[in-house]
C-alpha cells in the first residue's frame, strides 16, 4: 500500500557485511551460555579470538525503504519504526511477527526522535502542531483525534512519559549562546545520521524531569533515558571525555549509580522485560575513540549492578537501538547487508542500502 508522505531528508546510511551463526541453545540460562561461549564470543573487547557471526534474523524489508528504532508494543503484536523512503519519512506501525506494515502513525517530523508506546493501543510523540512544542498522543492505528498531553518549552527530545504524568526527557542547551548556526546544526544532526542519537554538536545534553504542572528539574547530564519496567529506575548514558558510560538513577534523580566504565561509547540503553538486564549499543569490541569512523557497533547486555557483561550481536555492520519484545527477542536496527535468500523470499528486487530491523534471541531462562 502506498501513502502520500511529507518531504523529509535524511543523510544516506551506510551498508556493511552480513554473517550468520548457530543459535543460542533454547535450554541454556544466560550465565551458562556465557560460560559455554566464553572462548568464542569475547565480552571484554580484548580477546584475540575472532568473534563469530550471530544468528540475527531479518524482520523488516520493503522496496526502497530503510527502518530504524524498532519499539515493540507492550502486548508484543506490533513494532513502531522510523521509516525512510527517498526524501520521505514517517513513523510506522508494523506487525512484529513478519515486519509487514500495518499503518502510518504520524508524518510529523518532530516525532522522529521522540515516538514511544503509551500503552498497547496508544503512541505518544513530540509535535509543534499547535504552534509550540508539546507532547501529544494518538491511537496507534493512525486514526482518530490527536491529544496534547503537555506543553513543553526549550529544546526537548527523547521524552519518557511516567505514570504520574511527569516526563523524563533530554534538554539541549547551547554550549555558547552566541554561536551562530548551532541550533540548526544540532537539528540537522538529530535527524541526519539516524544511527547516532547521543551526540548534539553545539549543545550539551542533560536529563530533566518535567512535572505535570510544567515545572522543570535538572537531574543529570546525559542522553537516551530509559525507564525500568517497575518504574523505579532510569537508565541513561553520560559523556565522560571521549567515552559514554551507562548510569542509572531514580526518576527523581536520587541514587545515581554508574553501571559501565570502559573506554568505549555505551549508549541507547533499554531494559529487559524483567528489569534484570540493560541492553545497550556499544563500540567496546573495537572502539575508535578519535572519531575516524572505524567503530564496530554491536548490541550488548549487562546487569544493573554492572556484572555479567554479554555481547549479543557480532557483525561488521552497525547494530544498535535494542529493545526487548514480549517474546524475549531483542529487536534492533542494523545496516548489515540483506542476504539474497531473504530478498528472494520476500520478493523484494530493490533493497535500500541502509538500516533494517533485525531480531536475535536472548538466552532462555534469563527473562520472564
Amino acid at each position: 500500500m502506498k501513502y502520500a508522505m511529507k518531504r523529509f531528508a535524511l543523510v544516506p546510511l551506510l551498508a556493511a557485511g552480513w554473517m550468520t551463526t548457530a543459535a543460542v541453545p533454547a535450554h541454556a540460562g544466560i550465565l551458562d551460555w556465557m560460560q559455554e561461549h566464553a572462548a568464542t564470543l569475547p565480552g571484554d573487547g580484548k580477546s584475540k579470538a575472532k568473534a563469530p557471526a550471530d544468528d540475527a534474523r531479518l524482520v523488516t524489508l520493503e522496496p526502497g525503504q530503510t527502518e530504524l528504532y524498532p519499539k515493540p508494543s507492550p502486548d508484543g503484536r506490533f513494532l513502531l519504526t522510523l521509516v525512510q523512503k527517498g526524501k520521505h519519512a514517517w513513523i510506522s506501525r508494523r506487525y512484529a511477527e513478519n515486519g509487514d506494515p500495518a499503518n502510518v502513525v504520524t508524518e510529523d517530523a518532530r516525532a522522529f526522535d521522540s515516538f514511544e508506546w503509551e500503552d498497547a493501543g496508544h503512541v505518544y510523540f513530540l509535535s509543534t502542531r499547535a504552534g509550540g512544542l508539546g507532547l501529544w498522543d494518538k491511537i496507534a492505528d493512525g486514526e482518530g483525534m490527536v491529544r496534547r498531553l503537555m506543553v513543553l518549552h526549550g529544546r526537548i527530545t527523547q521524552p519518557v512519559l511516567l505514570k504520574d504524568g511527569a516526563v523524563i526527557a533530554v534538554r539541549l542547551l547551547p554550549e555558547r549562546a552566541s554561536r551562530a548556526g548551532a541550533p540548526r546544526r544540532a537539528a540537522r544532526h538529530m535527524h541526519g545520521d539516524g544511527f547516532n542519537s547521543w551526540r548534539f554538536p553545539g549543545f550539551r545534553a542533560e536529563i530533566v524531569r518535567i512535572g505535570p504542572d510544567g515545572a522543570v528539574r535538572r537531574l543529570s547530564e546525559g542522553v537516551n533515558p530509559a525507564l525500568s519496567p517497575d518504574g523505579q529506575w532510569v537508565a541513561f548514558s553520560m559523556p565522560v571525555g571521549r567515552s559514554y558510560h551507562l548510569f542509572r538513577m531514580h526518576p527523581d534523580g536520587s541514587a545515581l549509580i554508574q553501571v559501565t566504565s570502559a573506554r568505549s561509547v555505551d549508549v541507547q540503553p533499554a531494559w529487559s522485560r524483567d528489569g534484570k538486564w540493560i541492553l545497550f549499543t556499544s563500540n567496546r569490541a573495537h572502539p575508535d575513540m578519535r572519531g575516524k569512523g572505524k567503530n564496530n557497533w554491536d548490541v550488548w547486555a549487562i546487569q544493573p549492578d554492572g556484572r555479567n557483561l554479554t555481547r549479543l550481536t557480532a557483525d561488521g555492520a552497525r547494530d544498535g537501538a535494542p529493545r526487548m519484545g514480549k517474546d524475549g527477542q531483542v529487536y534492533f536496527h542494523s545496516d548489515r547487508a540483506v542476504p539474497k535468500p531473504e530478498q528472494q523470499a520476500r520478493e523484494v528486487k530493490r533493497v535500500m542500502r541502509g538500516f533494517h530491523v533485525w531480531r536475535i534471541g536472548f538466552p532462555a531462562g534469563s527473562t520472564k
